[in-house]
C-alpha cells in the first residue's frame, strides 16, 4: 500500500530539475506564435513523431499553407512530399486535407473546446488538450503516455489508458498544474524517467518516488575513458497474433526486455487493428509489413534507433502481399525481419517457400555489398539434427526436408553465419514447441528461430541467445548482442 504523494512537491520539484531542457515541439511553436491553426497542426503533424522531425516538417508546411485557405489549395499529394517523413504522413497528409472543409463548420476558425476539437480531423483528446491549453491559454489537461506513466508510477492515479488518467486528474489536480503538467512530465520523461531503465539512481525524486512496476537501469559503472563504441541488443520473436499477446501483457514486456530493437514475426494484424500501446511503444517507433489477407503473417519491428530507410519486402508481389519481410537500414549495417513461409502440410507449399528462400538469399546479398546485414526471425526449419528433438522423425515433414535443409546448407556456403552456434553447440535448445503433448514443459522442441550475419561481420557480435523462459507464444526469443 503506497502513501499519497504531495503532487506539489513532486511536480514542483520535477520542474526546477527540467529547465532549461528542451520542451515539445509544440510548445516551442506556441513560443513562436500563437496561432491556433498553426499549433493545431503543429500538433497533428507530431503524432508518433520525434521532435525535431516535426519542427522541420512543420516549418516546410507553413512556409506554402500558413492558414486554412492555402492549405485547402494543395493536393493530398503535394502535402505529403512537405510533410515526410513524420510518422503516418499519408494518414496526417488525409486528416490536414480535409481540415479546411471541417474548420468552415466554425466559420473558417480553430475552435476552443474539447467537444469541439475532437470533431475535426486526425484531432483526439490529447491533441484537443493541447491546443486548448497552448492556442487559447484555457484549462486542459494533456495527457500522453509520459503523463500516464509517470502518474501511475508516482501512484497519483491507479489507471489502464491514457483517456482514464485524464478523468482522473481533473477530479484530483490542483488546476495551477493543468497546462504545465504534460511539458513538465514529457521532458522529465525523456530525461530521467525513461519507458526503459529509467535513470532512478539520479532522480531528484529518489526518496520519495513510490517506483510503481519500476525496473530501474543499473547504475553506470565510473570508468577512466570509454574506449569502444556501446553494443545493440536486438531480439527477435514469433509471437504469433500480436493483439493474442497484448492479452498477455506483452506492451509491459518491450519495457521489460530492454532490447534497442525487437523484430516481431507472424504478427496476423494491420497498424489500423491495433492499440495504441502496439502501435506506439514508450521510446520506440513502430515499422510495419502486414499482409494483404488479414489475420496471416506480418512482421513488424520496434526500434529506439531512428533508421536512415526502411524496406518494405523483396520487390516481388508473389512474396510481399504475404507481408513476410521488413528491413530497416542504419548507420552501419541492415536489419533484415523475415518469416519465412512453411512448407504446408503434404509439402504443398515446399516450392513456394524455396523460391521465396531463393529470393530472400539474393536481396540480402545485396545489401551486404554495402554495409553489415543481419538477419533475423522464423525460418520454420530446423538447420541440423541437434536442433530438433525428434531428427528422425521428421525427416519427411515441414521445416525439416532435405531440399529446407539443403538450402540453409546453401545460406552458410554463401558466407552467413548461425550466430547462437557460434556461442553454444549444446543439444536441446529451442525456440518453437508445439501446444500439443505439453511439448514445452518437457522440451520437445524445434530451433528455428534465427540470428544470422554476414560472415565479414561476425567479429561485431557479442553474444547471441536463446530467451525459452518468456512465454506467451509458441515461439521463444532470441537475442543478438552487436557492437557495431
Amino acid at each position: 500500500m503506497f502513501s499519497p504523494i504531495d503532487i506539489n512537491f513532486f511536480l514542483d520539484k520535477v520542474a526546477a530539475h527540467v529547465k532549461g531542457v528542451q520542451v515539445p515541439v509544440v510548445d516551442l511553436i506556441a513560443v513562436q506564435t500563437k496561432d491556433p491553426f498553426k499549433v493545431l497542426v503543429a500538433t497533428i503533424l507530431s503524432a508518433r513523431t520525434k521532435d525535431e522531425t516535426t519542427a522541420v516538417a512543420a516549418e516546410k508546411l507553413f512556409r506554402v499553407a500558413g492558414n486554412a485557405e492555402a492549405l485547402d489549395a494543395l493536393s493530398e499529394e503535394q502535402i505529403e512530399k512537405l510533410i515526410f517523413p513524420v510518422g503516418f504522413f499519408r494518414n496526417k497528409a488525409r486528416f490536414l486535407k480535409a481540415l479546411p472543409a471541417a474548420l468552415s463548420k466554425f466559420d473558417n476558425l480553430v475552435p476552443n473546446t474539447i467537444e469541439e476539437l475532437v470533431t475535426l480531423p486526425g484531432v483526439g483528446r490529447k491533441t484537443a488538450n493541447l491546443v486548448r491549453a497552448i492556442a487559447f491559454d484555457l484549462p486542459a489537461i494533456c495527457v500522453d503516455t509520459h503523463v500516464h506513466r509517470i502518474m501511475n508510477i508516482w501512484r497519483y492515479v491507479d489507471t489502464n489508458t491514457p483517456l482514464e488518467t485524464e478523468m482522473a486528474l481533473r477530479n484530483s489536480l490542483p488546476e495551477e498544474h493543468w497546462k504545465s503538467v504534460n511539458s513538465i512530465l514529457v521532458a522529465f520523461g525523456q530525461l530521467l524517467c525513461k519507458p526503459v531503465r529509467p535513470h532512478c539512481d539520479i532522480c531528484p525524486l529518489l526518496q520519495e518516488c513510490p517506483q510503481y512496476e519500476v525496473v530501474p537501469r543499473n547504475p553506470p559503472r565510473k570508468t577512466k575513458k570509454q574506449t569502444s563504441k556501446p553494443s545493440i541488443r536486438l531480439m527477435s520473436w514469433n509471437v504469433n497474433g500480436i493483439r493474442a499477446i497484448e492479452k498477455k501483457g506483452f506492451p509491459k514486456s518491450i519495457a521489460k526486455f530492454d532490447a534497442d530493437i525487437l523484430a516481431l514475426q507472424e504478427i496476423k494484424a494491420t497498424p489500423d487493428q491495433l492499440s495504441e500501446s502496439l502501435l506506439q511503444p514508450d521510446g520506440y517507433t513502430a515499422f510495419w509489413h502486414s499482409a494483404v489477407r488479414k489475420g496471416y503473417s506480418g512482421v513488424a519491428v520496434y526500434s529506439r534507433i531512428q533508421p536512415l530507410s526502411v524496406i518494405t519486402g523483396l520487390g516481388n508481389e508473389e512474396f510481399d502481399c504475404e507481408g513476410r519481410v521488413l528491413t530497416l537500414e542504419f548507420d552501419d549495417f541492415y536489419l533484415t525481419n523475415i518469416y519465412f513461409p512453411n512448407s504446408g502440410d503434404g509439402l504443398k507449399r515446399l516450392d513456394y517457400k524455396l523460391a521465396f528462400n531463393d529470393a530472400l538469399l539474393h536481396f540480402a546479398n545485396s545489401l551486404r555489398k554495402n554495409k553489415s546485414v543481419i538477419l533475423c526471425g522464423d525460418f520454420n526449419v530446423a538447420h541440423k539434427a541437434i536442433d530438433l528433438k525428434n531428427p528422425e522423425a521428421n525427416v519427411k515433414n515441414p521445416g525439416y526436408t532435405p531440399e529446407e535443409r539443403a538450402w540453409m546448407d546453401s545460406f552458410v556456403d554463401a558466407g552467413y553465419v548461425d550466430t547462437f552456434r557460434k556461442f553454444n553447440q549444446d543439444p536441446d535448445n529451442y525456440t518453437w514447441w508445439s501446444y500439443r503433448f505439453n511439448a514445452r514443459a518437457r522440451n520437445i522442441g524445434w530451433r528455428i528461430d534465427y540470428f544470422w550475419i554476414d560472415g565479414q561481420s561476425v567479429a561485431k557480435v557479442t553474444d547471441a541467445t536463446i530467451l525459452p523462459e518468456v512465454s506467451g507464444s509458441d515461439h521463444c526469443p532470441v537475442l543478438l548482442e552487436y557492437t557495431p
